[in-house]
């Protein structure tokens, strides 16, 4: 347990950013998914839908530190792989 003031500050804090960074990398994991498979289901349309949420997703968690920079950029060009090379 906590001892200082700081220390217990710092551990609701912890708490709290924990909650909200498994909450972002869930809803990333999930709109990924929706893509994989509107993209395997060879639908063009709900692909490029799909693929927008994801991308502007990725860029709040970035905007946020919840992703690295460098990783939604990786993420992102994966994205764009699939969706214009169609």
């Amino acid at each position: 347990m906590a001892n200082t003031k700081s220390a217990i500050k710092a551990a609701r804090k912890s708490a709290r950013l924990t909650t909200r960074n498994k909450a972002t990398k869930t809803r990333l994991k999930t709109l990924h998914k929706k893509l994989i498979a509107a993209e395997k289901a060879g639908k063009i349309e709900d692909t490029k839908v799909a693929a927008a949420a994801y991308v502007s997703a990725m860029d709040k968690a970035t905007k946020s530190g919840v992703v690295h920079k460098n990783a939604a950029s990786r993420a992102k060009s994966h994205v764009s792989k699939v969706v214009f090379a169609k």
